[in-house]
């Protein structure tokens, strides 16, 4: 009796259980690099919205502007205006400043070098008084009803001048260094600070009830000049002779016409105040977003071909196809071309050279005869194989005679 066997016991070899090979280091540093984009984009935009809002300016920088605090600007004597109880009224359309400027006030008009015709007219027909510094030909023409014009040249004077009228603005200046530049046309036009030549810095006229002032120099007005010599009691006295005083600096795309029905309104003047503010915002989300969504591509990823076609094989493929095709033709204007291609490059010619351009220089490089390189660049396809093989052979041969000149 054989001894009892034991009973096979099944073995099992559990497969060794492994991860991923992600940790929770490493899919943090791959968050943190998928989001860097994210947080590079809005740290940029942030940097660039705050580097806006520091470098703006604060105030206008338009020259001789109420509300521009630089050399250039007249804020300086707005502000003295404004604490001897004159309105001051700053305006950038002449539209506006025609309706604005009514009788017993004053209109003032700085430099404005781009105003069109019917802008001209109708700033000269306003009720107010009109001061005008600096203005062009055209402008003083029309609102001194040309009894004042531009004179052809002035020159500065080295020491202060008297007024030598008795205008009282000018009597209270006294003494001043003013360009002279207007030319008076009329007797009645009072004068003061003239110079040699009879050119006067400030002419006044009445006109229409009404006091027509030009000074030439708009320099009294500005903040960094108010203060020299009588500017200041100058200009105090033309502009604070009112209770209420219209300030135009014209825009230089401003076209508004008074009484123009078929003008249409800015559309800067339909729209809020908050409409900028809100458009920048606007396209600041509309950046964010689409740092935000864009898709993030990785670096280029090298792929191994299934199959490398040497180039060859391209070109022997390419030639059984002509032949099985009986393709003699086609396949004899493509080793013409190659060749002509060829000797046009080494001898300086252009691909668009006319052929008896390139068949002459291609005589003078080898020494043939003209029928025979042109019989082999541009003549009849081959009738055989045979002929195709001769002529490869013969354009080879004809190729390598062609050398650079």
């Amino acid at each position: 009796m054989s001894a009892p066997t034991a009973s096979p016991t099944a073995t099992w070899t559990s497969a060794a259980v492994t991860g991923d090979g992600t940790t929770l280091g490493s899919r943090s540093r791959r968050r943190w690099r998928t989001a860097r984009w994210l947080v590079g984009g809005v740290a940029a935009l942030l940097v660039a919205v705050l580097a806006l809002a520091l470098l703006r300016p604060v105030g206008s920088v338009v020259p001789y502007d109420p509300g521009n605090t630089r050399p250039n600007g007249s804020q300086a004597l707005a502000r003295v205006l404004e604490r001897q109880g004159v309105q001051v009224q700053h305006v950038t359309h002449v539209a506006d400043a025609v309706d604005a400027a009514v009788a017993g006030s004053t209109l003032l008009v700085v430099p404005a070098p781009y105003l069109l015709p019917e802008q001209v007219t109708a700033l000269a027909g306003v009720d107010a008084d009109l001061v005008l510094a600096g203005a062009d030909d055209g402008l003083l023409r029309a609102a001194t009803g040309d009894q004042v014009r531009r004179a052809s040249w002035g020159s500065l004077p080295t020491s202060p001048v008297d007024p030598g009228c008795d205008l009282p603005a000018a009597v209270a200046a006294g003494p001043s260094l003013l360009e002279p530049g207007l030319k008076p046309t009329s007797p009645t036009v009072a004068t003061c600070w003239s110079g040699p030549d009879g050119s006067a810095a400030l002419a006044a006229t009445e006109r229409d009830g009404r006091q027509v002032v030009a000074v030439d120099d708009p320099a009294f007005l500005r903040n960094d000049d108010v203060l020299t010599e009588g500017n200041a009691a100058l200009a105090l006295h033309l502009l604070g002779s009112h209770d209420r005083l219209v300030w135009l600096v014209p825009d230089p795309t401003d076209s508004t016409v008074p009484g123009d029905p078929t003008a249409e309104p800015e559309t800067g003047a339909v729209l809020p105040d908050w409409f900028d503010a809100a458009l920048w915002w606007a396209v600041l989300v509309a950046l964010v977003t689409a740092v935000w969504r864009s898709r993030r591509l990785g670096g280029l990823v090298t792929e191994r071909l299934p199959v490398v076609v040497p180039s060859a094989e391209s070109t022997r493929g390419r030639a059984r196809l002509y032949r099985r095709a009986r393709s003699r033709g086609h396949a004899a204007a493509g080793l013409r071309a190659a060749t002509a291609q060829a000797v046009a490059r080494r001898l300086g010619l252009a691909r668009s050279a006319h052929p008896d351009t390139l068949v002459d220089a291609v005589v003078r490089a080898t020494g043939r005869d003209p029928r025979e390189v042109a019989d082999l660049i541009y003549g009849p396809p081959p009738a055989d194989d045979a002929a195709l093989s001769e002529l490869a052979r013969r354009l080879d041969t004809l190729e390598s005679e062609v050398h650079r000149p």
